[in-house]
């Protein structure tokens, strides 16, 4: 983990961000609807700085990651990268930026071009930004060494490595025009057990020596917790928790993520037969007709008749914790009066004026 990105400069900002897929139907193609994947969403990363991005699958945080990086273009909002916004920038524009902004993609089967040797896999950036040919097998050759494989590899095909070396190619691939920033998209969920702490340790090793910021999404809280500064919660296209990493783990806010620490693996019986398992009732909702008020509500324990009706304001806890609900844990009534809305990220379909009055349960530890 980075010890960096703590009063930095902000490296990129993502300020109230949407991204819809349209649906269409009908000869003509008209618009019946919305898939409200991202759905206003605003924070900003720091220089050096290694956010997680966490939450359930199809809660919308891929989709994030993509817009971040151009690969999907925003509905509404802006993306501002070293001061400049480039949400709007046109394909000529955007292709500097690209030597900025890498991606590391999930699936290190999929995301390889089995008819292309490595050599070309990891040179093609390359090419595409001006590099002689020359100077491009060099320059493959040394990050297949600075990712653990061997400039050997240059002329083998992706069939001929295993899971955790196809994904050090796509990791050499992302670093091959120097980025300042990478969005890891669940770069170790398709990676065995024992491979996964190597990846890991490899990205640390690389920021560290590369100065590198990074986007973490996972699924996986154990993983997020020992890569991240600082963890953003995401459900169902909304920031719903914003917290440095150990804070998050301590004093959970927000139900949706004490649910989502309960299932957290504990390699220790004892403690884990002393904690509260939480199981979440029905299903995640529907992206394309969200739930009034807090979208978390239908599947809540503490939900009561405000969380039906009004859309929670993001509040700052201090120590730049943020969380948006109407019963927060952790928090008893003393510390609610004094907390305040944080004004610059909360949605515009929230209510300002909607400041917690209740606390829903003063201590909830779900990890130990």
């Amino acid at each position: 983990m980075s010890e960096r990105g703590n009063g930095n400069e902000s490296l990129v900002e993502v300020k109230n961000v949407k991204t819809y897929f349209p649906i269409r139907k009908g000869l003509l193609q008209r618009e019946v609807g919305a898939v409200h994947a991202v759905d206003d969403v605003t924070f900003a990363v720091s220089e050096g700085e290694t956010l997680g991005l966490v939450g359930e699958s199809g809660c919308g945080k891929s989709t994030l990651g993509r817009t971040i990086v151009r690969l999907l273009e925003p509905t509404e909002g802006s993306v501002v990268f070293e001061g400049r916004d480039i949400s709007k920038l046109g394909t000529r524009s955007l292709r500097p930026l690209r030597r900025e902004m890498q991606m590391i993609f999930q699936d290190p089967y999929a995301s390889l071009n089995p008819r292309k040797r490595v050599g070309s896999i990891i040179g093609t950036p390359l090419a595409i930004h001006g590099y002689e040919k020359s100077q491009r097998r060099q320059r493959v050759q040394e990050l297949l060494e600075k990712v653990g494989l061997s400039p050997e590899h240059y002329n083998r095909f992706p069939h001929e490595f295993s899971g955790g070396q196809r994904q050090r190619i796509g990791v050499a691939r992302a670093l091959a025009l120097n980025p300042k920033l990478i969005v890891a998209d669940e770069p170790v969920s398709a990676l065995d057990v024992s491979i996964q702490s190597q990846m890991l340790n490899l990205l640390d090793d690389l920021q560290k020596e590369l100065s590198l910021t990074y986007i973490f999404i996972a699924h996986d809280l154990g993983v997020v917790r020992h890569v991240s500064d600082r963890i953003a919660v995401m459900y169902l296209g909304k920031l719903v928790e914003l917290s440095p990493a150990e804070d998050l783990y301590k004093r959970p806010i927000m139900p949706y993520t004490e649910a989502l620490l309960s299932a957290v693996p504990i390699p220790d019986p004892d403690l884990a037969h002393q904690r509260e398992r939480i199981v979440l009732q029905g299903d995640v909702p529907s992206p394309i007709n969200p739930p009034s008020g807090c979208r978390f509500h239908p599947r809540c324990r503490y939900m009561t008749e405000i969380c039906k009706e009004v859309e929670p304001p993001l509040v700052d806890y201090g120590r730049g914790h943020l969380a948006a609900c109407h019963h927060p844990l952790n928090v008893d009534r003393e510390t609610l009066e004094r907390v305040r809305v944080s004004k610059g990220q909360t949605p515009a379909s929230a209510d300002e004026d909607a400041r917690p009055q209740e606390p829903g349960k003063e201590r909830a530890r779900p990890i130990p």
